[in-house]
């Protein structure tokens, strides 16, 4: 790294003062204050992503990488290797983005503390998570709970988990196209489905959306349901009626 004595005091003072305007403005700065310690800190207090323009060696001090993250987590993307893979710094990367364990070294990655970190801020990060986390039944509740698509990520037992798929389901239209096959014909599951997504029907077993009994049910607490239905029920006069009851605007 260069030592600051290369540069004047006045021109580091310069520096310093641009990038706390604009941590970004970084990039524009020769090499030599790029490498310059006291304005990467600046800058990257400002804009943790104006790490990617720090010197190499900056990139791997702890500090300022720290800062960086803190600042915005998806910097640990520009830290160096030994420093993605440095507990306390992808810590602090994740509980600012979650989407920030991609990132991550894969032991960091595969550690339950971070990944639960991870999916507490952003559910869908569990996309990057390892193996056995994504069948972790604490990590994956956590991940639904906060985004009920994350269920797409879960391990294949996890979503046929009838307590993780009805939490998924309740926070998030879309959650059910990733349930198991099984949980697709579960009643209290798809009624907790319709009740937040309509549109969810067309995922339901068929067994149940040949159940008129069981559709109607569905159709007296969501009635834009009526757009799942098959096509041998849709001209059943109950059915449709059951749906404009419930919602004016079922047949558009």
């Amino acid at each position: 790294m260069v030592k600051n004595l290369d540069i004047g005091k006045n021109e580091i003072d310069r520096a310093i003062s641009v990038v706390r305007k604009n941590g970004f403005d970084l990039g524009r700065l020769n090499a030599t204050l790029r490498a310059n310690r006291e304005v990467v800190l600046a800058a990257v207090k400002r804009n943790g992503g104006a790490l990617q323009y720090a010197s190499p060696a900056l990139r791997a001090d702890r500090e300022v990488v720290l800062a960086a993250t803190q600042r915005n987590g998806m910097a640990l993307c520009d830290a160096s290797d030994t420093l993605r893979a440095d507990r306390e710094v992808v810590l602090a990367a994740v509980r600012q983005n979650g989407y920030a364990l991609e990132y991550a070294s894969e032991a960091m990655r595969a550690d339950r503390e971070v990944a639960l970190a991870a999916v507490q801020k952003i559910g869908y990060a569990l996309e990057y998570a390892s193996k056995d986390l994504r069948a972790d039944r604490d990590v994956v509740l956590a991940a639904v709970r906060q985004n009920g698509r994350a269920l797409e990520h879960a391990s294949d037992a996890l979503r046929a988990d009838r307590e993780v798929v009805l939490a998924a389901v309740r926070q998030s239209d879309g959650a059910f196209a990733y349930a198991s096959k099984d949980m697709r014909a579960n009643r209290e599951v798809v009624l907790a489905a319709i009740q937040q997504d309509g549109r969810a029907l067309k995922y339901v077993s068929n067994t149940l959306r040949d159940d008129k009994q069981f559709v109607l049910s569905l159709l007296r607490v969501n009635g834009n349901a009526l757009a799942g239905v098959d096509t041998n029920l849709q001209a059943d006069y109950e059915i449709v009626l059951t749906a404009v009851q419930q919602n004016g605007n079922a047949l558009f």
